[in-house]
């Protein structure tokens, strides 16, 4: 049984552009609570009344929903499962092609650091955790083998891997990718200031009395981090080694090594700031497991990202 200790809590806040001066809590504000991502979910759409806001509250359920049955591994029909099912995707969705490509970036940009094809890799500590025991260092080399992001081929004909026994997980980049989604979306309605917490922050625009959204960063104690992070057009993510375990005890981290196949990190948790979420949280994944000097080279490498909490 897999213990997970990270709270996931989604959270959607907008502003209708119709109200641009209006103070959030000044405004008509409809509510929405429910389940989305397999975590809690609510919206608040400030400016717009309750018949306004059904409909964009189920276009923004449905694309969560579209977006799941792409990237979700607990789906067994989804995109992802299907591809690491048989090792091949014929035909594969523009969001698969396009998240990948980003997912190459990344690895480019640390160095190796980032890497989706850990997955074979997870589910060995993750099923050698559900009965009480870490896995042997043979076994961590021989299913370390069967990684590799140089053994993952794609274009929009099909996605397949080089080698048997590979497979992807792209839990470390999806869940900002979706935030991006949504938040692109509630713009593309109208809304002026949207906030978007799915784990990983999208801030579109201010807020509604022109200032920038502010977010705080929990330490992993769960007290709040002194100060906060000031966000206009921009996303934060957040990734701890130890923010989701595998084995009741906690000694195993969810963050794995692709250069070492060993679970854990250097960092007990960073967060990480970019233009998009998806950028940011893949950062903030692969540095976790990266030296400080090696961190400063990748922000310096481009992209707009910023190390925003090192600890």
């Amino acid at each position: 049984m897999t213990a997970i200790t990270r709270r996931r809590f989604i959270a959607i806040s907008a502003t209708a552009a119709a109200l641009p001066g209006l103070a959030f809590g000044a405004a008509p504000v409809t509510r929405w609570r429910g389940i989305a991502l397999g975590a809690g979910a609510s919206m608040a759409l400030a400016g717009v009344g309750e018949v306004e806001a059904a409909p964009v509250i189920d276009r923004v359920m449905s694309e969560i929903d579209r977006l799941e049955a792409i990237f979700s591994l607990y789906r067994a029909d989804s995109a992802l499962s299907r591809l690491n099912r048989t090792g091949r995707l014929a035909s594969p969705p523009a969001e698969m092609l396009e998240l990948l490509t980003l997912c190459g970036a990344i690895h480019r940009q640390t160095g190796g650091a980032f890497d989706p094809t850990i997955q074979p890799l997870w589910a060995l500590y993750a099923e050698a955790a559900a009965v009480g025991h870490m896995p042997s260092n043979a076994e961590i080399d021989t299913t370390h083998a069967r990684t590799g992001w140089m053994g993952v081929r794609y274009d929009t004909g099909a996605i397949f891997f080089t080698r048997p026994g590979m497979a992807l997980t792209l839990n470390g980049v999806a869940q900002g990718y979706i935030a991006d989604r949504i938040a692109d979306l509630l713009r593309a309605e109208g809304m002026a200031g949207v906030l978007v917490d799915m784990g990983e922050i999208h801030a579109v625009g201010s807020r509604a009395d022109g200032t920038p959204w502010r977010a705080g960063i929990s330490l992993p104690d769960g007290d709040l981090r002194p100060g906060s992070v000031t966000l206009v057009d921009r996303a934060l993510a957040t990734s701890a080694p130890s923010g989701t375990v595998l084995d009741p005890a906690g000694r195993i981290g969810h963050i794995v090594d692709p250069q070492t196949g060993r679970s854990g990190g250097r960092w007990r948790q960073v967060s990480v700031s970019a233009p998009r979420a998806a950028l940011a949280d893949g950062l903030s994944t692969a540095f976790c497991l990266m030296p400080g000097s090696l961190i400063e080279r990748a922000v310096a490498a481009g992209s707009g990202a910023r190390v925003e909490a090192l600890l």
